[in-house]
């Protein structure tokens, strides 16, 4: 049989095991995502109430039709991308390729404050279906690069412990660019003193550094995508299912609905958490605006310190494990948080490390188990679905994720939240206002992180289970080709 790329001089791997300039062009892919999905939940409410001047009920509506667009399209996206055909870049590849560009280009415009008339009404009005039309368009070409990017995981390897270096690789990336984002946030807002301002050359270098990131991904991946898309297409084909009977199957899943959840839970409490932090650091503790880059570099360094230290536990004491010592942490941080008094600064920053260690590990573990499912229902189904799988786990976390920050922008809302007027400084938040915010760093998260530690300790595939999947499709595979 011919291969699938005209002109690809390679061997199909003998071994799972992945080269490290691999692992490194593997993780650079998730570079951009995660640069601008960090600058847009640190940042974009707070950008929305404290510059765009839009009240924080609308702003958090404008983010609730954005997340939940974003999760409509992901099956979409998912079930296109497993349909796919390219000789030259595979079925993820060029989604990355020529979606980069415009992925960065909407990223950009949501940092843009339009002018609008001098009225009031019609200025929030106009802003309002503003940021809405681009969080739509800029949802879609998130999707376009980040969905096919997240199911190229189990084409690259199917070993079990070389999986979670490869993820500990990519939030390697995601967690450093977070860091990164943050760092070049701390250096721009102390050298630009407009506070508009100061969010466009933000959001114009992450853009270029996201794209850039995005090609390196392509470029240095393509020999190992094309070499398994060339293994896959020589085995046996069995008869495509249909879409109806592919969900069944996904949801009957039980292990995927267990990391569904675990997923969901952590996820909430992170996004939730940096959403207020902003509010937190300034209106209750009392600090500048400034500072908040340093408490969630705090926050992201320590992440990016821990995730290669649980990528070794976990070899030594199993996924579970992992996510039960950091999940633990990080409920006495987010504890801590609630009880924090203004005079605190020290303290903030402690819990902040703690908080980091924790999270580490709702980037790593979810991720880490989907690659072990798909294998589970490669077995029972003879089909790879990568990105069915990997879209509608990112479609309900997505949901539920949109839902929440809507009940945050609401309940801060109703509690007599005040958002800033344009060319105005800061106002002062009323009593009710404040309690809110601390409710929402604290003890809210606290909830979603206790349920994740409940389905993480039911989740029933351990090492030994994945261990007799792969041995099992080894067996049907080798039946096949005699």
């Amino acid at each position: 049989m011919s291969n699938p790329s005209s002109d690809a001089d390679f061997l199909i791997p003998k071994t799972n095991k992945l080269s490290l300039s691999t692992k490194l062009a593997y993780g650079a892919g998730d570079l951009g995502p995660a640069i601008t999905a960090n600058i847009s939940v640190f940042f974009l409410l707070i950008f929305f109430t404290n510059v765009a001047g839009i009240p924080i009920g609308l702003a958090g509506s404008i983010l609730l039709i954005g997340k939940v667009w974003d999760a409509v399209n992901d099956p979409i996206v998912g079930l296109l991308t497993d349909k796919t055909q390219s000789r030259r870049w595979g079925r993820r590849l060029p989604w990355l390729l020529y979606g980069a560009i415009p992925f960065g280009v909407f990223f950009f415009l949501q940092w843009i404050v339009p002018p609008f008339a001098n009225d009031r009404t019609a200025q929030v009005s106009g802003l309002f279906w503003y940021y809405v039309a681009i969080a739509l368009l800029s949802q879609v070409f998130y999707t376009v690069v980040n969905l096919p990017y997240t199911a190229m995981t189990p084409e690259l390897t199917q070993d079990y412990d070389e999986r979670t270096s490869l993820n500990s690789f990519r939030f390697g990336f995601s967690i450093g660019g977070s860091v990164l984002s943050l760092i070049l946030a701390q250096i721009i807002f102390a050298s630009v003193s407009d506070r508009a301002m100061q969010y466009v050359v933000l959001a114009a270098v992450c853009t270029v550094i996201s794209v850039l990131s995005l090609y390196w991904c392509v470029f240095g991946t393509r020999k190992r995508v094309l070499a398994f898309e060339a293994k896959r297409i020589e085995l046996p084909q069995t008869p495509s299912i249909p879409i109806g009977e592919q969900l069944r199957i996904v949801f009957t899943n039980v292990p995927f609905l267990f990391v569904i959840g675990i997923y969901l839970c952590s996820w909430l409490a992170v996004q939730l958490t940096a959403s207020i932090i902003p509010y937190f650091v300034v209106n209750w503790m009392g600090l500048a605006e400034s500072n908040v880059p340093t408490v969630l570099i705090g926050v992201q360094g320590t992440a990016l310190a821990m995730l290669f230290v649980w990528t070794n536990l976990s070899k030594r004491f199993g996924k579970k494990a992992v996510y039960f010592m950091g999940m633990g942490l990080w409920i006495i941080a987010q504890i801590g948080l609630y009880f924090i008094q203004p005079n605190q600064i020290g303290l903030l920053y402690v819990l902040a490390i703690m908080a980091g260690v924790g999270v580490s590990t709702a980037y790593l573990i979810p991720w880490s188990m989907i690659p072990d499912v798909i294998e589970l229902d490669e077995l029972q189904t003879g089909q790879r679905r990568e990105g069915i799988f990997y879209a509608f786990m990112v479609f309900l976390q997505k949901l539920g994720l949109a839902l929440g920050l809507f009940l945050v922008g609401q309940t801060l809302q109703a509690s007599g939240f005040k958002e800033a007027v344009q060319g105005q400084g800061l106002p002062i938040q009323p009593d009710s206002a404040i309690q809110a915010i601390r409710f929402g760093v604290g003890p809210l998260p606290m909830v979603f992180l206790i349920c994740g530690l409940i389905l993480a300790y039911f989740y029933p595939l351990t090492r030994e289970v994945h261990a007799g999947i792969l041995l099992k499709l080894k067996e049907k595979q080798s039946a096949n080709e005699s």
